[in-house]
C-alpha cells in the first residue's frame, strides 16, 4: 500500500512539475527515457563494438591491427580490459556532472535502462565483483556520498543478480583533483594512493571490476588496479560510464 502512495506521489508530482531534461531542461516526454527529452537521447552516444580493448573508447571505420587507441599507448594498464557506456561528452558530461556533483541520482534510472539495452556492455559486468573507485574519507565526508558506489549498485541492479559490489579499496591518501592535471601528473598524483581496506577479501580466481564515473587517462584506475593486483587478484577488468 506505501509503495502504490509512493508511485501515486511520484504522478502527481511529474504532472505539477514537469521532469526537465538533464541536457536542456526543456520537458521530458516520450523518449524512452526519464530524465533525457528525445532530442538529447538521440545525441548520446552510446558505445558498442569496435572499441579500444584498454579503455572502451569508439573506433570508427575499419579495424585493423591494434585493438588499443593512441591515448592508452602509454598507460601500461596493470588491469586487463575496459568498456565505457557512452562518451562524457555534451548529454553524457551532462548526466555525469548532475551524478557526481548535484546528487542527481535519479539519473541512475536511466543508466540502469542503458546498461540492460547494451548487451555487450551488461554481460561483460556478469558474474564478477564490482569494485567502486574509493573517494578519501575527507572527501567522502565533504561531498556526502560516493559517486561511483551510487554507479556499481545501478550497474549490478541491471545485471540482475549476476553481479555484487563490494568495497574492496581504500583512498590513504588525499590527493588533489585530477582535473587539470596533465598525463604524468595525474599517474603521480595517485601513486600509491589506494591500498586493499581492513577487512577486505581478495578471492584470486574471482573476476574483479573497478567502477568508475569517467576514463580519462586511466590513471586513477590503473593505481586501483595496482592495488588489488597486489593483494592476489589476477583477473582484474575496469567499467565505466562515461569516457573523455
Amino acid at each position: 500500500m506505501r509503495r502504490v502512495g509512493k508511485h501515486l506521489s511520484e504522478m502527481m508530482l511529474e504532472i505539477f512539475v514537469p521532469v526537465s531534461c538533464v541536457g536542456c531542461g526543456q520537458g521530458v516526454e516520450d523518449s524512452g527515457y526519464a530524465h533525457l527529452c528525445r532530442d538529447c537521447a538521440r545525441e548520446l552516444f552510446l558505445v558498442a563494438p569496435p572499441h579500444c580493448r584498454v579503455c572502451g573508447h569508439p573506433f570508427f571505420g575499419m579495424l585493423a591491427g591494434s585493438q588499443t587507441c593512441p591515448h592508452c599507448l602509454e598507460l601500461n594498464p596493470v588491469f586487463d580490459e575496459g568498456k565505457t557506456l557512452f562518451l562524457a561528452k555534451g548529454v553524457g558530461r551532462a548526466l555525469v556532472h548532475a551524478l557526481k556533483y548535484q546528487h542527481g541520482f535519479y539519473v541512475l534510472q536511466d543508466i540502469e535502462q542503458m546498461v540492460r539495452a547494451a548487451a555487450d556492455y551488461r554481460d561483460y559486468l556478469a558474474d564478477a565483483v564490482l569494485v567502486p573507485v574509493p573517494l578519501h574519507k575527507d572527501k567522502l565526508r565533504e561531498r556526502g556520498y560516493n559517486q561511483s558506489e551510487r554507479i556499481a549498485a545501478a550497474l549490478s541492479r541491471a545485471t540482475d543478480g549476476r553481479s555484487r559490489v563490494e568495497q574492496l579499496l581504500t583512498r590513504r591518501k588525499f590527493t588533489q583533483t585530477q582535473t587539470r592535471l596533465n598525463r604524468a601528473d595525474r599517474r603521480r598524483n595517485v601513486k600509491n594512493a589506494f591500498a586493499l581496506a581492513a577487512d577486505a577479501v581478495v578471492i584470486p580466481t574471482q573476476n574483479y571490476i573497478l567502477i568508475d564515473d569517467v576514463f580519462t587517462t586511466g590513471s586513477t584506475l590503473n593505481a586501483c588496479a595496482a592495488a588489488l593486483r597486489h593483494a592476489g587478484a589476477q583477473h582484474i577488468k575496469v567499467a565505466t560510464l562515461g569516457h573523455g
